[in-house]
């Protein structure tokens, strides 16, 4: 997290001030994020399994995010979390349905925003950026297959919709909606590819931001 956090404000510092002194360059916001996993998945024809019979579970996650104003309109954000837990179910095979394990996830986003009306209690805005992902704590089990693990690193688009709600100077209401692009493939140690898994989260979140 501590690395996480030099590069945000490496990154944001590099960006012009040139916004009104009044609202400040930064903004910080704390949302809670519903995680709704896509789950595309290649069938595993030997054993079974037929096409998105792999979900990764949906959950509720906290993110913080912080965002520098390079102008009153463009913004660029960090999104942060820290490792999250998802369950690995199979829902049909020729063994029957099974749960197949666990990994984590940590999904830093960098996102460049457009603010249409920054001086308005109504803020609307739309981003678009990109999404790094890194599996860890991989926990994985498949009747008849040894050894399965999923690939390290994920790198893909990120969408964003949202708006901020003036509820005080300084004090904001986030609503967020953003579609994140991760895939992962599943091998075994030997490095044949099992299938593949295209987790894509439809993230819905709600929180609180403050402007300074």
């Amino acid at each position: 997290m501590k690395q996480h956090l030099a590069l945000a404000t490496l990154l944001l510092a590099m960006a012009s001030p040139a916004v009104h002194a009044a609202d400040g360059p930064w903004m910080v916001r704390v949302r809670a994020v519903n995680l709704d996993m896509a789950n595309d998945s290649a069938s595993i024809p030997a054993l079974g399994v037929p096409s998105d019979a792999i979900q990764a579970s949906s959950k509720v996650i906290p993110e913080v995010d912080i965002s520098y104003f390079m102008t009153q309109n463009i913004a660029a954000e960090l999104i942060l979390t820290y490792p999250q837990k998802h369950d690995v179910n199979v829902t049909a095979s020729a063994l029957g349905p099974f749960k197949a394990g666990s990994f984590k996830h940590l999904p830093p986003t960098l996102l460049l925003q457009y603010h249409f009306m920054p001086d308005a209690a109504f803020g609307p805005y739309v981003g678009a950026g990109i999404n790094y992902t890194r599996v860890s704590g991989v926990n994985l089990a498949v009747p008849g297959v040894t050894g399965l693990h999923l690939d390290r690193d994920s790198v893909g688009a990120a969408l964003q919709i949202g708006f901020d709600f003036k509820l005080s100077d300084n004090m904001y209401l986030n609503v967020d909606l953003k579609k994140i692009y991760i895939q992962s493939d599943i091998r075994t140690d030997a490095g044949v590819k099992v299938s593949e898994v295209k987790l894509d989260p439809l993230a819905i979140g709600v929180g609180i931001g403050w402007r300074f």
